[in-house]
């Protein structure tokens, strides 16, 4: 009996790996011929490596330049010295290409090229036309997941514009984290938003939002603070990658937002942040500025009436997302969850 139980279990080891190499097979199959994966990148998912994907609409949309590509650059030292590889996503040349070369961020970054702002819903039209196009909160999530990558780092997400019970504006950021299993690290959503209705959104749509570090309140970009309290709160990585792996078992195909709060030392202009804001929103207004050009339009004119002080927020708060989405990487690697947290 006891021989027969041992051939049994050993039986079903043997089938088990059968199985996830069959899996594995299968993926690589159906892998969009539309990717581009860089080799480093391919060698670390193809190793169960950790992989932070960073998007690429913060370098030319999102800062001025050189900025924005000295920034892109530091992101990604950032992630490798914290333990995982990192993947900036843009389209180029008719493909998604998944770890770029510090030429494509030049390209994409020095105001020499048209770069198209990509969500899902522009992409096939970008690729199809071979545009040069960068990747927002939604595009990004979609084109790691297609990789396999299950942790991304960028600055805030998009969420439901002020008014929107009048203009319907609301970001495809939201939507996408319901429908696809990315664990999106972020300073929050940014306070030209209407944040109740954001965290209602999310709500509604199953996206666990997840407050990191010692306080629960749901961080508003530039400022530690909101006022609205985060569903949950986790503290170390570690959590938020048993969170994660615990959401592919159940085998849900969500994502997760992970909110970090702007670093103290960054957080003291918050006020002087928020009054430029308030301004831009007005003028913004009065000029007619909407849609996906509106969120670039208010970034510039804050930048402008701050004298660069949200700049450098905006960049230590990248900084700072980078640093513990490639922690959180690493942790969901060392459980085996590394290849995207979706089960199927």
């Amino acid at each position: 009996m006891h021989i027969c139980k041992l051939r049994l279990s050993a039986a079903w080891t043997l089938r088990r790996a059968e199985l996830s190499q069959r899996r594995l097979l299968s993926s690589a199959r159906k892998q969009s011929p539309l990717l581009n994966i860089a080799p480093r990148v391919r060698e670390a998912l193809s190793n169960g490596e950790p992989v932070v994907a960073l998007e690429s609409t913060i370098i030319s949309h999102g800062m001025p330049y050189p900025q924005n590509v000295e920034t892109a650059r530091e992101v990604e030292q950032i992630v490798a010295a914290s333990g995982s590889i990192p993947a900036t996503i843009a389209l180029i040349d008719g493909r998604i290409h998944v770890g770029l070369s510090d030429g494509d961020l030049l390209r994409l970054g020095n105001g020499r090229e048209t770069v198209v702002k990509a969500s899902r819903r522009d992409m096939a039209a970008v690729l199809s036309q071979r545009l040069l196009g960068a990747t927002t909160v939604s595009g990004t999530m979609l084109a790691a997941h297609m990789a396999g990558i299950s942790v991304f780092a960028t600055g805030g997400i998009g969420g439901v514009h002020r008014g929107a019970e009048d203009t319907m504006d609301v970001s495809a950021d939201l939507t996408e984290l319901g429908r696809t299993p990315v664990a999106v690290v972020c300073a929050g959503a940014k306070s030209i938003l209407d944040l109740p209705k954001t965290l209602e959104y999310l709500e509604t749509q199953g996206v666990p939002v997840v407050a990191f570090g010692d306080s629960n309140e749901f961080p508003a970009f530039f400022s530690q603070h909101s006022g609205l309290q985060a569903p949950w709160k986790l503290q170390r990585a570690e959590q938020v990658a048993q969170l994660l792996k615990t959401n592919a078992e159940l085998g849900l195909q969500n994502g997760v937002v992970v909110a970090v709060p702007i670093p103290e030392e960054h957080a003291k202009a918050s006020v002087d942040i928020e009054q430029a804001i308030e301004a831009a929103l007005r003028e913004s207004e009065r000029l007619g500025v909407k849609g996906k050009e509106a969120t670039p339009f208010l970034l510039k004119r804050v930048v402008e009436r701050t004298g660069g002080a949200s700049l450098l927020a905006n960049i230590a708060l990248v900084k700072n997302n980078a640093r513990i989405a490639s922690q959180i990487a690493a942790s969901l690697a060392s459980m085996g969850g590394s290849q995207g947290f979706s089960t199927t």
